[in-house]
């Protein structure tokens, strides 16, 4: 029964016997790194020697265009790669790009990477955090990759700064909007997000083609981590039953979901806040019809939870304050980000690699499939090449392992930025590829029509 009022112990219980009944699903092990359903095809990493370099990953969804873009950071390595996954079994480092004067830069470096495509033209937005030296203001530069695999023609087209929230972008979110824009959705370190529209970017306002702010509302308790406040993550999609542009964003002290249709004048609709056990909100997706969301927190002994968003969208309620159920494999590690496509959601788990779970029963995930990224590249035969050992490589930082994920629809195949062990590229049995109708779902996920807009609405 979906109640998204009902609070107190009878709910932490339920919820303790919710975290607790998957764990019999497994652990990796080095001899058995993951579950026999999922099948690691390839690797790539840069053999640069650091402990840590690789963050996030996004991966280009047209057949004809098999490219996969890893953010780098710290060291000299600030910046982005390009790697051709063409053959997934042997990918191939196409370009680097590395900010300039990279000691000077004081800060994370690349952190979130999305592409997008206009006017015919593909381009990639690598998002930056700098925390001193000459480029504090600088949020994001843009590349035109239309040229790939020819790495020659890989231009920089220009550099988006947000002077008066310094330290960058943590993390970006590309979307083809209704209206027919391509709508670039930035963190700040402000109370609020920024939009941009990218078409503008590209012809040269002097704005960045700045549309707009999102504010952070604070409408829960005050964050344990201190003074800080805004927002963390995004998730953009169509709501097709409201038939609107919905933005899910995750601040500090909970979720807020905005109706940007009109992206010059968000409307906050709901917001997920006051649950049990959730102080620091890190990512929020939801389900292609906007009626169940994932919630993911980023630190130990969280599980991922499952909303209700259905009662706030459609329903009008201006709080939902509980889960509807929990999922986690192991309750004492964490995780980080998720890809939805329904009724699977796939996670990048840090230092236990990646999960895959099952919500097409919302109120009973299932685990479908794991595989450990370390015991990954031990299996590989790429630990004695990198030093590395089984379990955590780098100390006793919880912040380490399988950073990004993302899925190729068409396909199937699932690619993973581990900050340690580099890029994996993995297939599980029966699943070839994802379009919504097959689980009789509207065609919604991460994943954009550049051409068409969501649901073929532009022209």
């Amino acid at each position: 029964m979906r109640n998204g009022n009902r609070i107190g112990w009878i709910g932490a219980v339920a919820l303790a016997l919710l975290v607790a009944a998957p764990a019999a699903f497994g652990q990796a092990t080095e001899d058995e790194p993951g579950t026999e359903n999922i099948k690691l095809i390839g690797q790539h990493h840069a053999g640069d020697g650091l402990e840590i370099s690789y963050t996030d990953v996004e991966v280009e969804q047209e057949p004809g265009r098999p490219y996969a873009y890893l953010a780098r950071v710290l060291g000299p390595t600030k910046g982005m790669d390009i790697v051709s996954i063409e053959d997934p079994a042997n990918p191939e480092l196409l370009y680097q790009w590395r900010i300039e004067d990279p000691e000077l830069h004081i800060g994370l470096g690349g952190m979130d990477t999305k592409y997008f495509k206009h006017d015919g033209r593909y381009y990639v937005i690598q998002s930056l955090q700098f925390f001193g030296g000459p480029d504090t203001d600088l949020g994001a530069v843009v590349f035109d990759v239309t040229g790939l695999p020819d790495a020659s023609t890989v231009k920089e087209v220009g550099r988006i700064r947000a002077s008066d929230t310094p330290t960058g972008f943590h993390n970006i979110w590309a979307y083809k909007h209704s209206s027919g824009i391509p709508l670039l959705v930035a963190t700040t370190s402000g109370p609020h997000a920024n939009l941009y529209d990218l078409s503008a970017f590209l012809n040269g306002a002097e704005d960045y083609g700045f549309i707009g702010q999102v504010p952070w509302p604070s409408t829960a308790m005050d964050s344990p981590f201190g003074s800080m406040v805004g927002y963390h993550d995004f998730y953009v999609a169509w709501d097709p039953e409201g038939e609107r542009d919905i933005l899910y964003g995750s601040g500090l002290d909970g979720y807020y979901i905005y109706d940007i249709t009109d992206p010059a004048n968000p409307e906050l609709m709901t917001s997920i806040v006051g649950v049990m056990g959730v102080t620091l909100a890190h990512t929020l997706t939801a389900t292609p019809d906007a009626k169940i969301g994932v919630g993911q927190t980023e630190y130990r002994y969280s599980p991922i939870r499952i909303y209700d968003l259905e009662q706030g969208i459609h329903g009008g309620q201006d709080r939902i304050t509980s889960e509807l159920s929990a999922w986690t494999r192991n309750y004492e590690a964490l995780s980080h980000n998720n890809e939805m496509r329904y009724p699977y959601v796939f996670v990048s788990s840090y230092k236990d690699g990646i999960d895959i779970f099952d919500i097409s029963d919302p109120e009973n995930p299932e685990g479908v499939a794991y595989y450990d990224t370390y015991f990954g590249a031990e299996k590989a035969g790429l630990a004695n090449d990198l030093g590395l050992t089984t379990g955590n490589p780098v100390g006793e930082s919880d912040f380490n392992g399988a950073f990004g994920i993302d899925v190729r629809n068409y396909d199937g195949l699932i690619v993973v930025s581990d900050m340690v062990t580099g890029l994996s590229l993995m297939k599980m049995d029966g699943f070839d590829g994802w379009h919504g109708a097959d689980h009789g779902m509207p065609n919604i996920s991460s994943v954009q029509d550049w051409d068409h807009g969501p649901q073929g609405l532009v022209p």
